[in-house]
């Protein structure tokens, strides 16, 4: 859910609906698309999906596999967003196909699971970097996680946001950090870098494409740039494809340079991949700085993902009278302060969920995955449903080849939604069990 337009009193979730003007061009279309796709997850999961193969081409499959898989939701969500252009997203896309119930459990998955565990995961990214800077002992990244999350929270909470310069020069940093990986592996190879080796390990293709598609995470943002694409019928294929095909692109070239470098059985045990492959290429002070670039650009994506997170659980605590406490506003440092406090608490707590499991990084991954997909499972049928339920309902994007793509987004989110309960660990359970928790709150009364 977007961000409200007043700072002072957001709408409540249920009304952020507004008309939307036809104003960006097939370019920013690409640039929003790539720049809400590429982060850092990039530096994590190609050693979790190396983990789960046994040779190179298996490895370059699942990326691929991956471009093309998030192409058909991105079309998928790209027809709801011209048909039902509402800031909502998929909230909206839910109370409308199955009623306010279902989509209030979304709204408590964004705030408990989904959001929160984002915001988790990337401080992990963060520890994860700055333990090869500083390592602080055996709990070193939980120790970095924590910090960011209660420090880019107080922050928040004092109204201190970073300016709009300070953000974009964080994502430039997240660049800097991509081309010293390319460059890194351009110099220098493995003696078996590209080589097929001995297996250790079986294969596990559901588990990798659990990690590959969340690398690939934001596609579902069609949904709402389709709504303000000039001629959205000609210029949203042609965004998907650029975009999509851009991003996977880079997927590629990250994953052949981690290759290259450090072979498959490097990528699979490393700690931090890039800092590795810096290291061996450019030696000691590659690798520091690397680590620090890629460390302030998991800051960036942190602040983000924490302001949005919190403006919708801010406008959730409107909607209900028993979440009231997460509609606390601070008018004198103008900040959601109940979503602030509410929000970095769940994300204490998951900092330890992670720290027990001792998989940090992957078990975020785990927590949000099941619900992730259960809720775009739900949008490919809500696509489906109102198809046949409205038919006169203005749409100006069509998906191609219907039925059969959302068929084929629905199967892949089913499938994905089987792999991250099977193949996971202890995380997926308890993400479950959360959303569980939900269920029964979904029948207290609304606020009036």
């Amino acid at each position: 859910m977007s961000r409200p337009d007043s700072p002072t009193k957001p709408a409540p979730v249920a009304a952020l609906g507004s008309p939307l003007s036809p104003r960006l061009t097939v370019r920013d279309g690409i640039a929003l698309i790539v720049g809400i796709v590429v982060g850092v997850g990039i530096f994590e999961t190609p050693v979790l999906v190396a983990m789960h193969l046994q040779t190179v081409p298996q490895v370059v499959l699942a990326w691929l596999l991956g471009g093309v898989l998030s192409l058909v939701g991105g079309l998928c969500f790209a027809e709801l967003g011209a048909a039902y252009p509402h800031a909502g997203g998929v909230y909206h896309y839910l109370d409308r196909t199955f009623g306010s119930r279902l989509a209030f459990l979304f709204g408590w998955a964004r705030m408990t699971i989904i959001q929160s565990g984002s915001i988790v995961l990337l401080a992990f990214v963060f520890g994860d970097y700055c333990t090869q800077l500083l390592p602080l002992g055996e709990f070193s990244p939980s120790w970095y996680a924590a910090a960011a999350v209660l420090l880019l929270t107080g922050c928040n909470i004092l109204g201190l946001n970073p300016s709009t310069w300070v953000q974009a020069g964080l994502s430039g940093a997240k660049v800097l950090g991509l081309l010293l990986v390319v460059l890194a592996g351009w110099r220098g190879a493995s003696p078996g870098g590209l080589t097929v080796p001995e297996p250790t390990h079986s294969v596990n293709l559901g588990l990798a494409m659990v990690f590959v598609l969340f690398t690939y995470g934001g596609w579902n943002e069609a949904a709402y740039i389709s709504a303000e694409l000039r001629q959205v019928q000609r210029t949203l294929p042609r965004t998907l494809l650029w975009g999509i095909g851009l991003i996977t692109s880079l997927y590629l070239l990250v994953n052949w340079a981690y290759l290259r470098g450090l072979g498959l059985a490097g990528v699979a045990n490393s700690k931090a991949v890039a800092a590795d492959l810096l290291r061996q290429t450019l030696g000691d002070g590659g690798a520091a700085v690397t680590s620090g670039i890629i460390a302030i650009s998991a800051l960036g994506a942190i602040q983000g993902t924490l302001i949005t997170g919190a403006r919708s659980n801010y406008a959730l605590g409107q909607d209900f009278r028993f979440l009231r406490g997460l509609a606390g506003w601070n008018h004198r440092y103008d900040s959601p302060v109940g979503a602030l406090v509410g929000q970095g608490v769940i994300c204490f707590a998951l900092v330890g969920l992670a720290t027990l499991t001792r998989k940090g990084f992957a078990t975020m991954v785990d927590y949000t995955a099941p619900v992730f997909w259960f809720f775009m499972l739900l949008a490919g049928v809500a696509l489906i449903a109102l198809r046949w339920r409205e038919p006169e309902r203005l749409r100006p994007f069509r998906v191609p080849w219907y039925p059969l793509t959302p068929l084929v987004f629905c199967a892949t989110c089913g499938y994905l939604l089987y792999a991250s309960l099977a193949y996971t660990g202890v995380g997926a359970l308890v993400g479950v069990g959360v959303l569980a928790v939900g269920l029964p709150l979904s029948f207290l009364p609304k606020s009036p």
